[in-house]
């Protein structure tokens, strides 16, 4: 395998980083007085968010997007070091679109979801409306590998039912 970063790959670094250094990284300490201290969401992020977006910074970390859908098209090893970019403030991916669940929910989506569920779920994450998660970790098991989950749900009608315990 090659891993000599491609011109592509140079290109998005250097765009990502210059962003990253003009918008994200002066209002980390606003970030950090918001949801740090006061337990409240940062103001600013949907209008970063959409700054982002119209940079054509948005949805780094995938790959395989239909032409209808925003994104970059990086390749994972394309993607690498703008991760390592991002990785400089554990709250910067969520600027891009990129942060976990969410990217690995998406590619669960759009490989095994219906059409339906792709409208319902894929599109709103894509376009950042909405926001996923996955409550893995469990008392019996001491790990977070996804094939010991032992919770269990179930449809009851138009509800659903939610059996197990989750760890905090």
């Amino acid at each position: 395998m090659d891993f000599e970063m491609t011109p592509r790959a140079a290109e998005w670094r250097d765009r990502l980083w210059s962003f990253f250094n003009r918008e994200v990284l002066p209002r980390h300490r606003e970030w950090t007085r918001h949801v740090v201290e006061l337990d409240e969401p940062a103001p600013f992020m949907p209008a970063l968010q959409a700054k982002a977006r119209a940079e054509g910074l948005w949805n780094l970390a995938l790959p395989e997007l239909a032409d209808d859908e925003p994104g970059t098209r990086l390749t994972n090893l394309e993607y690498a070091p703008l991760a390592e970019i991002l990785g400089r403030l554990f709250w910067a991916s969520e600027v891009f679109n990129c942060q976990a669940p969410d990217v690995p929910n998406m590619i669960a989506l759009q490989n095994c979801a219906d059409a339906r569920q792709k409208k319902t779920w894929l599109a709103p994450s894509l376009a950042g409306e909405i926001r996923s998660a996955f409550g893995m970790t469990e008392p019996d098991v001491a790990s977070s590998d996804a094939t010991n989950v032992a919770t269990t749900i179930r449809r009851d009608g138009g509800d659903y039912v939610i059996r197990g315990r989750k760890w905090f």
